[in-house]
């Protein structure tokens, strides 16, 4: 780990217990407080077990996340922008308790030490996703999602059982699942000292491939990172997804210069501040170059196009390290013949194809072809037998 990027807080955790722990623990469990843990969860309890969430060692206490809302930073000073909390409505939990942690399909999945308890302020928490309070219309997924929690947060850290709780399930992807320490050492493996990463929870279109291969151009490979944890209904499904990515990295990208590996986080939605997040987490597994794009982790009209990248000039770069590199919006442009951007060729009335994901959408329900301008026909090839097939 000596040549890379050092992780977030200078230490890269690793909460998961080993075998013959993980086997007191469950026996443990049988004794304990039972907590159900909700999908977006059960992601967090993976992402701080392997690392991903470093420096957390488990779920944030109230000064944490008093600070993250109003500071983005935690109380030992270091970036971070959105809480990480573990809410209930089960009051019976006291500081000083041991709990044990349940996923969504009944599986054990960690234990946790109770250090403090205390009153989830949903409303609070909800204003992280907005500019200011007027833009709050009840609609916004990750708001709304922050307001249906659990009334009482339970802070402590966490010893996981079993991370992938569902390992036969279509989002599993163990053969792509590596955690931070995993990535790290196939970095230091290929030699690579500058790594780029790509975030993505949508098929990569032509417009994504031109910015991962920039990207590329500056950096010795290129970690295309797909989250494949909770997304909201209307997401094309991480199993789709994963073989739209398969396919594309095969035909059109250098193997020796690129890695695919699967972030097994939950989406929020937080527009500015999950791009933040997404860049610490990505720091985390050993990135040094972060891709961040137009309307990063945004829903809606809730963020500027830019928000996402402006945010990053605020931030204190010295516990940041990781460097965001800023793209413009691409699309092909017919006159070029080729993929350009605001900063690279003059804009041209009709000159450039765009199309928005809903019409994307409703041409693969109809069985029809996106240009080749915009998406890789290997991959409207897998989108469309989707659509069609779900339809």
């Amino acid at each position: 780990m000596s040549g890379l990027i050092p992780p977030h807080g200078g230490t890269l955790v690793n909460r998961i217990a080993d075998t013959c722990c993980a086997a007191t623990l469950t026996e443990e469990a049988a004794n304990l407080t039972r907590i159900d843990l909700s999908a977006k969860q059960s992601c967090d309890v993976e992402m701080i077990g392997v690392g991903a969430f470093s420096p957390l060692n488990g779920f944030m206490g109230k000064a944490d996340f008093d600070s993250v809302i109003e500071n983005m930073t935690l109380v030992s000073g270091d970036v971070w922008p959105i809480p990480i909390t573990l809410s209930t409505d089960d009051s019976s939990a006291k500081a000083g308790d041991r709990v044990a942690l349940y996923a969504p399909n009944g599986v054990l999945q960690a234990v946790m030490s109770v250090e403090e308890t205390f009153v989830h302020d949903t409303a609070k928490e909800s204003t992280i996703f907005f500019n200011n309070p007027a833009d709050d219309d009840g609609k916004h997924p990750g708001a709304e999602a922050v307001k249906a929690e659990g009334a009482l947060c339970l802070a402590g850290p966490i010893e996981v059982v079993q991370t992938c709780v569902d390992p036969d399930g279509p989002e599993a992807f163990l053969d792509h699942r590596l955690t931070p320490a995993q990535t790290r050492a196939e970095f230091e493996a290929k030699g690579w000292k500058t790594v780029s990463a790509f975030q993505t929870r949508n098929p990569i279109h032509r417009a994504h491939e031109y910015l991962c291969k920039c990207a590329q151009e500056i950096t010795d490979g290129i970690l295309i990172h797909p989250l494949v944890g909770e997304t909201k209904p209307g997401d094309i499904p991480a199993d789709v997804r994963m073989d739209c990515y398969q396919k594309l990295i095969s035909e059109y990208f250098v193997d020796e210069r690129t890695m695919l590996t699967v972030m097994p986080a939950a989406m929020r939605y937080a527009g500015p501040r999950e791009a933040i997040l997404h860049a610490l987490v990505r720091k985390n597994y050993g990135v040094t170059h972060f891709i961040v794009g137009r309307d990063h982790a945004g829903v809606g009209s809730y963020y500027g196009t830019y928000d996402a990248q402006n945010i990053f000039n605020d931030l204190d770069k010295a516990s940041l390290v990781i460097e965001p590199l800023k793209f413009e919006h691409a699309a092909f442009s017919k006159k070029a013949q080729g993929m350009v951007s605001g900063k690279t060729f003059p804009k041209i009335d009709g000159d450039q194809i765009f199309l928005s994901g809903t019409k994307v959408r409703e041409m693969l329900t109809k069985g029809e072809r996106p240009p080749g301008e915009f998406t890789r026909p290997e991959v409207a090839d897998i989108l469309i037998e989707w659509a069609t097939s779900t339809n």
